[in-house]
């Protein structure tokens, strides 16, 4: 049985992009009256509008709906990808990432192989665009690249392995019964700030919902050099600590310090993980890991 998806890309000044990303849509190999395509625009002024209406002349058959979130940040601009969604599923795709034709074929099956299956996810493929820097180790890589990979098999993850939202499918009922993303949170403009994914998958953890992890479901996220800077770096990893600050103190004083002794005890990892690096002769990874330690801890307390 085919399930109805609505795939909702957020886009903000990614026209280039963009293309690439809906391009890979319209090539579904799943029927086209079995899904959409829609479009938030979160106030680009470069020229989406006319990507978005070049595909669909392209693609005629394909319902690629088109809307504008004039109130700035991903938060906003998912929750209204959400309210517009028609379907019984929502597949949430970055505006810098692509899939195979075949994707939605494999989340289909996995929602009809597990009828208990509410929420997905599948794992992200770093696509570099310039060669990575020698101080990239996996145990930075998510944060800067999105990179995800939980294994070849399909399971269920834990709440530690959840994944981010722009390569996570949700059945739209659980927006119904445990609200949208915290719109104080998460990216606005140029701005790195995030922690709008984890805010709404602990409510689903909180509810015992399950995530599958689907390997068959592969999103290839493109990583421009600009991501691939010192300057980045410090930005992201800083935004990390300032973001969780915002969203724990936005539940309690509590949260807040469960969250900096939970801090304490990763600076012990990752100055254990220095010390491997040390010794393997790798020293720039060692040291970047330090830093992001330090800017993740600066955010965090407000510095």
């Amino acid at each position: 049985m085919n399930k109805h998806f609505s795939v909702v890309v957020c886009t903000y000044n990614r026209a280039d992009y963009l293309a690439k990303t809906l391009e890979s849509i319209a090539l579904q190999e799943y029927p086209g009256n079995c899904f959409e395509v829609i479009i938030v625009d979160n106030n680009s002024s470069d020229n989406t509008k006319e990507v978005c209406d070049k595909y669909s002349s392209r693609f005629p058959i394909l319902p690629i709906r088109y809307f504008k979130e004039t109130q700035q940040g991903i938060s906003f601009g998912r929750n209204k990808g959400v309210n517009e969604a028609q379907g019984e599923i929502i597949a949430f795709i970055d505006d810098d990432e692509t899939i195979r034709p075949d994707y939605l074929e494999h989340l289909n099956k996995l929602f009809n192989q597990y009828p208990d299956a509410e929420l997905c996810s599948g794992p992200v493929v770093p696509i570099y665009e310039a060669t990575p820097p020698d101080w990239l180790s996996p145990y930075i890589e998510r944060a800067v690249t999105g990179a995800y990979d939980k294994g070849n098999k399909i399971k269920t993850v834990g709440p530690n392995d959840y994944p981010g939202t722009g390569h996570a499918t949700f059945k739209k009922e659980l927006f119904i019964k445990y609200g949208g993303f915290n719109t104080d949170l998460g990216r606005r403009g140029s701005s790195l700030m995030g922690a709008e994914d984890k805010d709404f998958f602990l409510r689903l953890i909180q509810n015992g919902i399950k995530c599958y992890y689907l390997p068959s479901a592969e999103i290839f996220h493109h990583i421009p050099k600009e991501k691939l800077t010192d300057d980045f770096f410090e930005r992201i990893t800083y935004a990390i600590g300032k973001s969780e600050r915002i969203r724990t103190l936005s539940v309690s004083r509590t949260d807040f310090f469960k969250r900096l002794v939970s801090e304490i005890i990763k600076w012990g990892g990752s100055i254990a993980l220095f010390c491997f690096y040390l010794i393997q002769f790798q020293y720039s990874k060692g040291k970047k890991l330090l830093r992001f330690r330090f800017n993740v801890t600066k955010g965090l307390l407000g510095k």
